[in-house]
């Protein structure tokens, strides 16, 4: 079941794809597609945050060995998935680039698994003011397990590293090159993600459903392609270089002094 939804998942425009080719009508596809999201979001369970000691230490020293930053636990960014001009709030999906969309937050590690995952917001919604507001921060703040490597459309915390703007010194300019190594398994991730699913690419057009059904197909999406990176499925290419990430818009988020210095000690060090 779970390759066949991914068969159908994978194309632009599911009504059209199952109702022609098993000739139903398309309130049948509707109403068994969002049966089919259902079940497959609530069985198909692998996108978790790493929990226990032993599985962080071993996500820690993945990042370490790639960007030689200690303590690393995900990277973190945004994405933008098209979807129809929905009925009510219309103007708040439309994204910074113009089209309606979801903005999608997603933790992701080294392997490009998704850890973690945020797929409500509308796509006017800032990067910093997602993650202001989802439960992964509260937790990383109080339980201090470990940080996240993010762009700077984020503000500095102690548990969300971000890059150093205007870097002058040696340092600063290896420690930015350090993050961009750990930071770049994100963006990896979105795209092999939108070359498996081109739905959710603006190349494949927009997902026809009303946020809600848009977020579900987001979700089922992330944990079938989660499931192709354990049983290493290749990624089709694409063919296009354009993309849907979105910019590295600088927020202000007030100054974090303990933040700041923790940065600082590991810009010294290299």
């Amino acid at each position: 079941m779970i390759f066949i939804g991914l068969r159908y998942l994978a194309t632009g425009d599911f009504y059209s794809e199952v109702g022609d080719l098993h000739g139903v009508s398309k309130s049948t596809v509707s109403r068994v597609l969002g049966s089919f999201l259902d079940v497959l979001n609530e069985q198909l369970d692998n996108i978790k945050f790493p929990m226990s000691p032993e599985e962080r230490q071993a996500i820690k020293l993945e990042f370490y060995q790639k960007s030689r930053i200690p303590g690393v636990i995900g990277a973190i960014d945004g994405t933008l998935v098209p979807i129809i001009g929905p009925h009510e709030n219309e103007e708040v999906f439309r994204s910074r680039k113009g089209f309606h969309a979801l903005n999608v937050q997603a933790v992701v590690d080294t392997k490009t698994i998704f850890r973690d995952v945020v797929s409500r917001w509308p796509g006017s919604v800032h990067d910093s003011a997602i993650f202001n507001n989802c439960g992964l921060k509260q937790y990383l703040e109080t339980q201090q397990v470990g940080c996240l490597l993010g762009d700077s459309g984020y503000g500095l915390k102690t548990f969300l590293l971000t890059p150093k703007l205007n870097p002058i010194t040696q340092q600063e300019v290896r420690y930015n090159a350090a993050h961009r190594r750990g930071r770049v398994v994100v963006e990896r991730a979105f795209g092999m993600l939108k070359s498996r699913f081109r739905c959710l690419h603006k190349s494949g057009g927009c997902l026809p459903f009303q946020p809600q059904r848009a977020a579900k197909v987001v979700v089922a999406c992330m944990r079938l392609h989660n499931l192709c990176v354990q049983f290493n499925v290749a990624v089709p290419q694409m063919n296009d270089t354009e993309n849907d990430e979105i910019d590295d818009n600088i927020v202000g988020d007030g100054i974090d002094v303990n933040a700041q210095q923790a940065r600082q000690l590991i810009i010294d060090r290299f």
